[in-house]
């Protein structure tokens, strides 16, 4: 019997982006406030997955035995250090999440079956790694506000209720969106990044968090006037207003999850995507 099973763990650390070839105007320009010289920290939480045949205790692996590898090879490296010093790869490589993820695989690798790495800079940044090369995942999370009414205009209200329920009150509801999207690429072998991460939230936020948020999706966004704006229709709108614009910045939409509430979510992959 297959399993994967999962360890989390967690570091606290500094970094900072800066290349000693570039002047300080364009580190500036590359990295922004992340440049400054001082650095700055984060809370890490990375979890670590690992795949394998149950053995006769009913165990893929002995859990103190992953604890004790994770904490040698990884966290007690890491913990209360300044990241670009501490590792040799990070001295060639910045330490930016995407390839923080990547050295830590091939860190354990040797010591545990790894099928994923996932490190959490903050919540709303984290990145994936998989084991293939210099590619990752990295996902960035925001929200916004905004209404709407599940109906379909040339319907009566009596065929909405039966199809949509309360969610086809004339007056519609609200929800606080989250969406989070994630970017698949390469790493780039000198500033550690699959893609800017400054341009990337930015069109994140200038395509979607502002545009849409405190909006009646309905009346305000001419593309739900004949579209019915559920979670699905929203989320594949979401993919697309995106998708070309980040391959633009060198990366690809992986995928788009929106959640509307804790209890209702919509995940879309790319067109383009063959992950």
């Amino acid at each position: 019997m297959d399993c994967i099973i999962n360890r989390r763990a967690q570091f606290s650390a500094s970094h900072r982006y800066w290349l000693p070839e570039l002047s300080e105007t364009e580190n500036f320009q590359q990295f922004g406030a992340c440049a400054r010289a001082n650095g700055h920290g984060h809370n890490y939480v990375l979890y670590v997955s690992m795949a394998g045949q149950l053995d006769e205790y009913g165990m893929v692996l002995n859990l103190s035995d992953i604890k004790h590898d994770i904490k040698r090879e990884v966290t007690s490296q890491l913990d209360f250090s300044f990241l670009n010093e501490v590792w040799e790869e990070f001295q060639k490589t910045l330490p930016t999440t995407e390839n923080a993820a990547r050295v830590i695989w091939n860190r354990l690798k040797p010591h545990l079956p790894l099928v994923q790495i996932q490190l959490f800079e903050h919540p709303d940044l984290w990145a994936d790694y998989f084991g293939d090369g210099w590619e990752a995942h990295l996902t960035t999370r925001t929200h916004f506000s905004a209404a709407h009414r599940l109906a379909i205009p040339e319907a009566s209200d009596e065929e909405n209720y039966a199809i949509y329920g309360k969610c086809a009150h004339p007056h519609g509801h609200g929800h606080n969106y989250h969406v989070e999207v994630t970017v698949k690429g390469e790493i780039d072998r000198r500033t550690g990044m699959l893609v800017d991460l400054g341009q990337l939230m930015q069109l994140i936020d200038d395509r979607v968090a502002e545009p849409f948020d405190h909006t009646f999706l309905n009346e305000d966004i001419p593309y739900f006037k004949n579209v019915v704006p559920t979670n699905e229709n929203f989320a594949i709108y979401i993919r697309d207003l995106l998708q070309d614009p980040i391959h633009e910045l060198g990366a690809e939409l992986h995928q788009v999850k929106l959640i509307e509430s804790p209890g209702n979510t919509c995940t879309v992959t790319s067109q383009k995507s063959n992950v």
